[in-house]
């Protein structure tokens, strides 16, 4: 076995995407799908311009959802609401570096509730600034875009701020997983995964076909490590 032998990537379709109308029919046809999480986005109008989901449609989708759901919490003071979602259905919980005044309280605190600990760094956070809690995550979310917004297309620097995310990680013996969200495509997926991403959020290019169950087999037929391998 080849120690450098890349990874397949986790798959998190974004639900920000799907039809809202539909959100059951969506989660049932994406529990048949090539998806491993479901990514759920939490807005609050303050941390980020806009508003989106909120808890009693987190519990209606976990009742229909068959993958682990990625809450991701773009709200301010979300310690307040922590059990809720654990409550609520979340596997993985999502705060944001930059909304946390006590970081390293909130992370234990989602740890304590039996969820999986996230923290979330906006494009113009350096990955430095989780140097002192990097061993202490389960996943780093890279944003690829500026939070709030579907539909917004990738910036470039983000490659580079995965491999030095990935450097970072494993000088402090983290295992944590790289999670990267916005603009993500077939176009630079690949190149992600190159530089260290281990799970790919995918909102608009899942679904803007109307076909995100081909479109996630796609996704998992090409970025396999023997066709990443024998593309490069």
């Amino acid at each position: 076995m080849n120690p450098t032998r890349r990874q397949a990537p986790l798959l998190a379709p974004s639900l920000l995407s799907a039809d809202f109308g539909n959100l059951q029919a969506e989660t049932e046809m994406l529990a048949a799908s090539a998806a491993d999480w479901l990514h759920f986005d939490v807005m609050d109008g303050r941390f980020v311009p806009n508003i989106s989901f909120g808890i009693p449609v987190l519990e209606a989708v976990h009742r229909y959802a068959r993958q682990p759901i990625d809450v991701h919490l773009m709200i301010e003071e979300p310690q307040h609401y922590l059990s809720a979602f654990r409550d609520a259905g979340a596997a993985i919980i999502t705060v944001h570096y930059e909304a946390c005044t006590h970081l390293h309280r909130v992370v234990q605190q989602i740890k304590q509730l039996g969820c999986r600990a996230g923290v979330a760094l906006n494009p113009h956070s350096p990955v430095s600034l989780l140097e002192d809690i990097a061993a202490d995550l389960d996943v780093v979310l890279i944003m690829s875009v500026n939070p709030g917004f579907g539909g917004q297309a990738f910036i470039p620097n983000t490659l580079r701020k995965v491999a030095q995310l990935k450097e970072l990680l494993v000088d402090s013996g983290s295992s944590a997983l790289i999670e990267v969200d916005g603009g993500v495509t077939l176009d630079n997926a690949p190149a992600l995964v190159a530089a260290g991403a281990d799970v790919l959020v995918a909102g608009s290019f899942v679904f803007k076909d109307g076909d995100p169950v081909g479109t996630l087999a796609r996704m998992r037929a090409e970025l396999a490590p023997e066709a990443l391998e024998t593309n490069d």
